[in-house]
């Protein structure tokens, strides 16, 4: 094998997008996410696992969020009806598509029956690959929170951790030694707080290991240790760049499938109308290919299945090559082995690149060829004797590197409704600690719902400017819940059982939310 590895860190996330409509556009987002990405992983996870001469080693990371909603009965009661409705509108797609169409029939029917083999249980699936030292499986914050802006109370970021851990605890089975920080964001202090919940490691982005203090000697390609005793990994721009840029990368290849392309635009309105969707909108159902990135969207080509699979093996073998290259320049210059981190969303394999999850299988199969080896980020704290003292810098995987994307003019207003809101979270639960009864019944609601307001992904869809509608709407029910919450607590409301089991029913995630964790911290 070369002298260094490579580390594979996925994040798998998803906001609490829990609805009471089957057919919205949030139930949409998790079950094409589900279908395309986090079921084809886990099958070429179980696959390369099951092969004798590959050897799948990868981090990923799965939000509490994520697990919430992998978990929960009644979505995964609608996930066939869901899915049968798209096999169902896909007969419908134009002859012209007929070839795209049926491969992604044939696609889809094997997810199916892939979810019905595991009684749709994701996660024990997911635990036994860590046991089998497959995966190293990490947690997020509760809520996926961004950190830095909620630092103003340190019991707010606490609690994000503590929620986290406790998920991540019931729902795996063991507890999680390392965590992606939401947007890989990291301030000053942040390492006191993880290393008190138990949490180790981390990764950042690379700017957050190469101003750290001091500088490390190996800069990004070995890991640091902080001085309150967590390990922090940097992202190697270089092995991240040709996987997840589309402009410049693999994934913007003509001959792969176009991602914004999609039937649910061309459908009738009076046909959407009757599967319960009153405006048309992407239904997961893509038959188009890239064709050229400045190709205009109605002069996309048809999906040619077989020529994207035959690229697929060439790129996979392109970046194996590039990784080597790497790996062998770098082992000139260092006396450890050196360490290639390449973190990524794990809904880019499958949901924004199609074929991303024949890519990753192909990289774990062609990787003893080119003589790469694989490692997760926990077995690689286990091989290094010695790491170096570093405290990192604040930073973010945001654009600009820093807070910039999760504050400015379009979402900087949540931030003081964050801060009211924590402040009387603390206030409360200081008053009410451990005191029981309907008191400590609405105070775990209200801890939910704040948990749940405090979602950086509502943040960012305020930036991008997408569905912006739906992340007010989720901030403002959210907050306005817990202040029903909270008010009541504190005698100054009269909140109704019938409105407080809505309030449960809707919002069901963490049953083990403790509002102690919300408690002053007291030096």
């Amino acid at each position: 094998m070369s002298k260094g590895q490579l580390a594979l860190v996925l994040h798998a996330h998803l906001p609490y997008v829990r609805s009471e409509n089957p057919t919205s556009l949030e139930a949409d987002w998790y079950f094409q996410a589900l279908i395309e990405c986090y079921l084809p992983l886990l099958e070429l996870l179980e696959e390369s696992h099951a092969a004798e001469d590959q050897f799948p080693h990868m981090t990923l990371g799965i939000s509490p969020t994520l697990l919430s909603l992998l978990a929960d009965k009644e979505l995964q009661e609608r996930f066939q009806p869901w899915v049968l409705l798209r096999l169902d509108l896909l007969k419908e797609a134009p002859p012209q598509l007929y070839n795209a169409a049926n491969h992604l029939s044939k696609r889809i029917k094997k997810q199916l029956l892939h979810w019905q083999s595991i009684n749709g249980d994701l996660i024990s699936r997911f635990s036994f690959l860590q046991k089998e030292g497959v995966l190293d499986l990490l947690t997020c914050a509760a809520t996926h929170g961004y950190l830095p802006l909620l630092r103003e109370h340190p019991e707010a970021v606490r609690a994000q951790l503590l929620t986290a851990v406790r998920e991540h605890s019931r729902l795996i089975g063991s507890p999680p030694l390392g965590i992606w920080l939401p947007e890989c964001a990291y301030y000053e202090g942040l390492d006191k707080l993880m290393y008190e919940v138990g949490l180790r490691y981390a990764v950042l982005d690379g700017h957050g290991l190469l101003n750290a203090n001091p500088r490390p000697r190996y800069g990004i390609y070995a890991p640091i240790c902080s001085t309150k005793g967590v390990a922090f990994f940097g992202r190697d721009a270089e092995s991240t760049f040709p996987v997840w840029s589309s402009r410049e990368g693999y994934p913007g290849d003509s001959s792969y499938r176009e991602f914004h392309r999609d039937l649910g635009w061309d459908f009738p309105k009076e046909k959407l109308q009757e599967i319960g969707i009153n405006e048309p909108r992407p239904l997961g159902l893509k038959l188009y290919r890239v064709t050229g990135v400045s190709t205009p969207l109605e002069n996309k080509a048809p999906y040619e299945p077989d020529l994207a699979s035959s690229l697929v093996k060439d790129h996979a073998r392109d970046y194996l090559q590039g990784r080597k290259s790497q790996l062998k320049q770098l082992k000139t210059s260092m006396v450890v082995n050196p360490l290639l981190v390449a973190p990524f969303d794990a809904e880019l394999f499958g949901h924004w690149w199609f074929e991303g999850p024949e890519f990753l299988s192909e990289l774990f199969r062609q990787a003893p060829r080119e003589n790469i080896s694989f490692t997760r980020l926990v077995d690689s704290l286990s091989n290094s004797p010695r790491l170096q003292l570093s405290d990192p810098s604040p930073s973010s995987w945001g654009q600009g590197g820093y807070h910039h994307y999760w504050l400015n003019e379009t979402n900087a207003w949540v931030i003081p409704e964050w801060s009211k809101a924590g402040k009387a979270m603390i206030e409360c639960c200081d008053r009410f600690n451990g005191i029981g009864g309907e008191k400590d019944r609405l105070l775990r609601q209200a801890a939910r719902e704040l948990l749940l307001a405090q979602s950086s992904d509502w943040s960012f869809i305020l930036r991008a400017g997408t569905t912006t509608q739906i992340a007010k709407e989720r901030i403002h029910r959210h907050l306005q819940r817990f202040w029903s919450l909270v008010n009541a607590a504190n005698d100054k409301e009269d909140l109704s059982d019938s409105l407080l089991l809505r309030f449960e029913n809707e919002d069901c995630l963490f049953p083990f939310v403790d509002p102690r964790d919300w408690t002053p911290m007291r030096n």
